[in-house]
């Protein structure tokens, strides 16, 4: 007896289950994927213990080791070691370069959009219809198609500049984040030479401290042996223990201070500093090289000067970002015109999917008018007017900030020189006046107070002489930040 054949739905059962099983696998495997990076938390960048400053020193690219070399302003090498550190390692500059990259990325994106995206896209489909679906006696059929397509969709024929101004945006967008970082990168300089440069001043107070301190416990003890001969009053003695017990409560003070100086130094570096490159007590000293060098500034300084300043530059590019999107949104009152067209084959055989007579195409132009939206797209075009008006004036802001900061060196400066010679001069005076009090003390010639008023004089006046040569060096290096940071003024 004769089998019957097959109908087409049944002769290729097997291979459609081997198919499908196939297709299953390749899914469940795909499903296994993960493209995502593994986390990793980042090491601790700090000592193993709080409270101590060794551990793992900062290290210097050559790269930044190169950019504070070019800078001519600093003088001391140990402060442009520690600049070269902080540009390797400091965290709010490595996020300003990130910020860079971003941008770029999104400028990229925005960019493509001139341009039409291609795709390509292969596709099989296999499909059972059962008995009587089209006629009453119509058998179970199994249908399959190949198709291979390359085209594009709803790509935006840019009639009225709309994509256009959203990618000059993202481009002014990219070069603020430029200027940016320039302008992060100025003020991390300036900072870490300022926290330098006070932590510099701070171990020249803690060591006049400790030798303000030794010098009045030797009086002390004078004074103890005058009062043990009777020769002088236990008041005498207690106000003398009064001045070595403030004395040594600053050197306590100042102790203090000058670890939390070196805290803030190595957070603005990035980590730690090795101590060859801590400032000492004699870095401000009048006799020793100035850490940094007085800037060369032309008299009279135009304004015009202060437009390379970094966070000016980064102001104009956002002012030009939003003139950029009162275009978009402008473009977005008009119709939108758009293409989705495509060109490929198709067969319902595999082996016959690029053969003769099997091409296919297709082509769809689209238009698109807004005709109610509620008022939003002109609500979008005030939104946009709006922020380029915000963006004007925070621009006329910047300019008036540079000028006022530059205007407040400049007239600063004027006069440094006069103040630290007259303050040179005062601790002369007061540190003979004190000399003098305390021999005519000795001789029984004056009484104990003055000798103390004489001596809290002149530690005033050499603190403030101190303060005095921090605040100048300070002054040059605001003078380099707010004429734009440029790296060879000196």
């Amino acid at each position: 007896m004769t089998r019957p054949p097959l109908s087409p739905g049944r002769e290729r059962r097997p291979t459609t289950l081997a198919a499908m099983t196939a297709a299953l696998a390749a899914a469940a495997l795909l499903a296994g994927c993960n493209l995502a990076p593994i986390h990793q938390t980042p090491a601790l960048p700090v000592p193993d213990t709080v409270g101590t400053t060794g551990g793992q020193h900062a290290v210097a690219s050559d790269a930044s080791v190169e950019a504070a070399a070019a800078l001519g302003w600093v003088q001391a090498q140990p402060l442009r070691d520690v600049i070269a550190l902080a540009l390797s390692n400091n965290r709010d500059l490595r996020v300003a370069i990130e910020a860079i990259e971003r941008a770029r990325a999104q400028y990229g994106i925005t960019r493509a959009d001139l341009l039409p995206s291609v795709t390509a896209q292969a596709q099989a489909s296999r499909a059972r219809t059962a008995a009587g679906m089209s006629s009453a006696t119509a058998p179970a059929q199994v249908a399959t198609q190949y198709t291979a397509q390359l085209g594009f969709a709803s790509y935006e024929i840019d009639f009225w500049g709309r994509v256009r101004n959203l990618n000059e945006a993202a481009l002014q967008q990219f070069l603020q984040s430029q200027q940016n970082q320039r302008n992060i990168q100025t003020g991390l300089i300036a900072d870490v030479a300022n926290a330098w440069l006070t932590l510099a001043a701070d171990e020249a107070r803690l060591q006049l401290a400790r030798d303000t301190l030794a010098s009045r416990e030797k009086a002390y003890a004078l004074t103890e042996r005058i009062h043990a001969i009777g020769s002088t009053s236990g008041l005498v003695l207690a106000q003398a223990q009064t001045t070595v017990d403030a004395a040594r409560g600053d050197v306590a003070t100042y102790l203090a201070q000058v670890e939390r100086d070196r805290n803030a130094l190595q957070l603005l570096v990035g980590g730690p500093v090795p101590a060859a490159l801590w400032p000492t007590a004699s870095t401000l000293r009048a006799d020793a090289q100035a850490p940094a060098a007085l800037q060369p500034v032309p008299v009279p300084l135009a304004s015009s000067v202060l437009l390379a300043r970094p966070d000016i530059q980064a102001a104009e590019a956002a002012l030009r970002a939003a003139e950029a999107n009162i275009g978009a949104a402008r473009a977005a009152l008009f119709p939108t015109i758009s293409l989705t067209a495509n060109v490929g084959t198709g067969s319902r055989e595999l082996d016959g999917l690029f053969g003769a007579g099997s091409g296919t195409w297709s082509f769809v132009p689209l238009v698109r008018l807004p005709i109610f939206d509620a008022g939003r797209n002109r609500a979008n075009v005030q939104v946009a007017e709006a922020n380029q008006r915000i963006a004007v004036a925070q621009y006329e802001k910047a300019v008036q900030t540079a000028f006022r900061e530059t205007a407040d060196v400049l007239a600063d400066r004027a006069q440094w020189d006069e103040r630290i010679a007259a303050q040179t001069r005062l601790v002369a005076s007061t540190q003979k006046a004190f000399d003098l009090s305390e021999a005519r003390f000795k001789a029984g010639v004056d009484n104990y107070l003055t000798v103390l008023d004489a001596q809290r004089s002149l530690y005033a006046a050499q603190q403030t002489l101190i303060g005095l040569r921090q605040a100048e060096q300070v002054n040059r290096v605001t003078l380099w930040k707010v004429l734009g940071g440029t790296p060879d003024a000196g």
